[in-house]
């Protein structure tokens, strides 16, 4: 019943030992290695060759993947996947878009690299390209590889530009993991990489479905922010530099900011001297319906930075600030890059990524599409009483599993039973919050048949696990 996907598991349980489509090259150790490679082999290899610092450290497992196009993804057994998660969001234009890999050809033709102290003509048209979708006067554009570095960079602006050196991020907040980002980053990731430097503070964040203090009103009345700045004021060394915030807390488990929470924040910087930065790493460039997530709240920051799928797939982020701070900041001696911030390799995948999301009308699809998951979601919410919130919008979506709708008691084991189980019949999605919460952001190629499959499989996995 399951279609491609499901018929294309059958095939790879059945050739385990397929092989992959990796060439011949030369190994560091001297010699040839091996043409093409079964996922023994690459795992044995991944054993003994890779760092895991980003799996389960006590399984080195697959799948393994070699291919994409479009919402699907193809491991080195044949077996295919619908990858509801966008690679890792940043194939949210589809894998391997031809226009993305048109661009990648043309530079490879003409410039893949360039002095980080000399401009090119595509970092130049970027600028301007990212100006004309930004809020009027948000003219100038800062370009680095990550999303932690555009993060990073922010705060560098907001630090040069107030004098102030403390920082302030919601408690579910993620915003990188080099030292200044991970230091305001309090969804994981935190323990254990420290000392950081002092002056950063996590706030109380607006999580509704669980909120201690306005879980039984109608609306929120901003008490967590009230309590939130009365302890950052008693322990603020000086004036704050900047709040940094997403639109919506994405790896903190699909977080909705109450509407209204953001333009609160805002008010509350500017009675403090502080730069608001929002972080639309995950949620910008039309994925949530607008251009810009922080549209929707009616609320312009100070900064905003972009990454993910501004590259259509390939390394490339931004900082974007106005005329007034880029030219304070400038005239204090900063300096913000590093060896490949503005390569016209992967600026010129940006001009084409922004092509892509204005004539394909990509604030439309994820509207559309969006809508279309939704329906899904609330279907399956009817049938399974372990669904207990269902969030997001757009293209970045989430529920919330627990074992009891009344108590709202997190349901860690069953989420992660089902999520292998997802996986196992070829649905990627992300597993947040230790099992309780899974994020779904499928790419914009998706369509609506691809969604009912994997729809059936999640309802399918829930069946088998609960």
């Amino acid at each position: 019943m399951m279609g491609m996907i499901r018929a294309a598991n059958n095939h790879g349980h059945q050739t385990n030992q397929k092989k992959s489509q990796f060439r011949n090259h030369s190994s560091d150790k001297g010699g040839t290695m091996p043409e093409e490679y079964t996922e023994a082999e690459l795992l044995e290899m991944a054993r003994k060759y890779s760092f895991r610092s980003r799996i389960d450290k006590n399984v080195v497992t697959g799948p393994i993947m070699v291919w994409g196009r479009g919402s699907v993804v193809r491991d080195v057994n044949g077996k295919e996947y619908l990858d509801f998660n966008s690679g890792q969001m940043c194939a949210a234009l589809g894998h391997n878009h031809p226009r993305i890999v048109q661009a990648l050809h043309e530079s490879g033709e003409t410039l893949i690299h360039s002095h980080m102290s000399m401009f090119n003509d595509r970092e130049i048209i970027l600028a301007v390209r990212l100006a004309e979708i930004s809020p009027e006067g948000m003219n100038r554009s800062m370009f680095l590889t990550s999303g932690s570095d555009s993060n990073e960079a922010a705060m560098a602006i907001a630090k040069r530009y107030t004098g102030g050196y403390e920082f302030a991020s919601p408690a579910v907040s993620f915003h990188g993991m080099n030292d200044s980002t991970r230091a305001v980053t309090f969804s994981g990731w935190h323990e254990g990489y420290g000392p950081y430097a002092p002056g950063h503070y996590p706030i109380i964040a607006p999580y509704r479905y669980r909120c201690r203090f306005c879980q039984d009103r109608p609306a929120c009345d901003y008490s967590c922010l009230d309590t939130s700045f009365e302890l950052l004021d008693a322990q603020a060394d000086g004036p704050l530099a900047g709040v940094i915030t997403e639109p919506l807390f994405s790896a903190g488990g699909v977080i909705d900011l109450p509407y209204g929470w953001l333009a609160e924040l805002k008010r509350r910087c500017e009675a403090r001297g502080a730069l608001l930065i929002v972080d639309e790493a995950q949620t910008g460039l039309a994925k949530l319906g607008t251009m810009w997530a922080f549209e929707q709240e009616g609320v312009v920051p100070d900064i905003f930075t972009i990454s993910k799928h501004f590259g259509g797939g390939v390394a490339i982020s931004a900082a974007i600030t106005t005329d007034a701070i880029e030219e304070k900041a400038s005239e204090t001696g900063m300096v913000v890059g590093h060896s490949h911030s503005n390569d016209p390799m992967p600026c010129h995948a940006a001009i084409a990524s922004i092509d892509i999301i204005l004539e394909e009308l990509l604030t439309d699809v994820a509207q559309r599409i969006g809508a279309y998951w939704r329906e899904h979601l609330e279907r399956l919410a009817s049938r399974h009483e372990i669904i207990g919130d269902i969030r997001g919008r757009g293209l970045l979506q989430g529920i919330e599993l627990v074992t009891d709708r009344a108590t709202r008691e997190p349901a860690y084991a069953q989420g992660r039973e089902i999520g292998r189980r997802c996986l196992e019949n070829g649905l990627i999605m992300s597993v947040r919050r230790s099992g309780s919460v899974f994020r779904f952001v499928p790419p914009f190629t998706t369509t609506e048949a691809q969604m009912d499959e994997a729809a059936e499989i999640l309802d399918d996995a829930i069946v088998q696990s609960v």
